[in-house]
């Protein structure tokens, strides 16, 4: 199987607590993978050392089939996409200005911006300030923001935070058909299983900072198990509505 992304034995410390440790995960090419775990149990710093935004204490991290490393990273990153926390941008601007910020930062051509947001569906809100934007329609600007450039690898944290059903619905369609319509890997992290049980061909399921599980939805289904028995079983908690 040909992956888009590996980490091997990352582990990231802060003080004397590990918040990731020793951490391995394939992400297949062409899949979306949901990363999952309670509040706390590492998706976000092991998204960010991923993302060059932290450095790892030990570990390796392949993208593209090339070791992450200083000399590279600029070229990796760059066909990278990410949405991590709140998405940013100028409330007094519209959303096509704000578009047009990102694509000149980027460096590729104006044309993209009509592309990426018809793929969010904001084509015919571009004109509107972002200030008048609702929050989901805030989420599906950062995600066209982070498709500019074309990436293979869309990484998005927590996509769905404070959205109503509507915007969760919204943004779900639009990460599943991503893949098969602009042929973009996803990594979507999520502590809300029901959501990426809708959408995720992959899982890996985290807690404490270590990987307890990896594999496809089907191969828990044929242990007799469903995603959400899976990920209590596992961490010993309950799933955060």
């Amino acid at each position: 199987m040909n992956y888009i992304l590996e980490t091997l034995n990352l582990s990231k410390k802060s003080g004397n607590t590990y918040r990731v440790k020793e951490l391995s995960m394939q992400v297949p090419v062409g899949s979306v993978y949901g990363f999952l775990g309670p509040n706390g149990a590492g998706k976000s710093t092991t998204l960010k050392m991923i993302l060059g935004l932290i450095h790892p204490d030990s570990g390796e991290i392949k993208v593209f089939n090339q070791k992450l490393n200083s000399s590279n990273k600029l070229s990796i990153l760059g066909q990278t996409g990410s949405l991590i926390e709140n998405p940013g941008g100028y409330g007094h601007l519209t959303g096509l200005e704000n578009m047009q910020i990102i694509q000149k930062l980027k460096g590729v051509n104006e044309d993209e911006i009509e592309r990426s947001l018809k793929t969010v569906r904001l084509f015919e809100q571009r004109d509107k300030k972002l200030k008048n934007y609702s929050l989901g329609m805030k989420q599906r600007l950062g995600i066209a923001m982070a498709l500019l450039g074309g990436p293979k690898l869309l990484i998005l944290d927590e996509p769905t935070n404070g959205l109503d059903p509507a915007g969760i619905h919204e943004i779900r369609e639009l990460i599943s058909s991503l893949p098969k319509e602009r042929g973009i890997t996803v990594i979507i992290s999520s502590h809300l299983l029901s959501e990426v049980e809708q959408m995720a061909d992959y899982v890996g399921i985290i807690n404490k900072g270590k990987m307890l599980y990896q594999g496809t939805l089907a191969e828990l289904e044929t242990k007799g198990e469903g995603l959400e028995d899976a990920f209590l079983k596992l961490t010993g908690g309950k799933e955060s509505l």
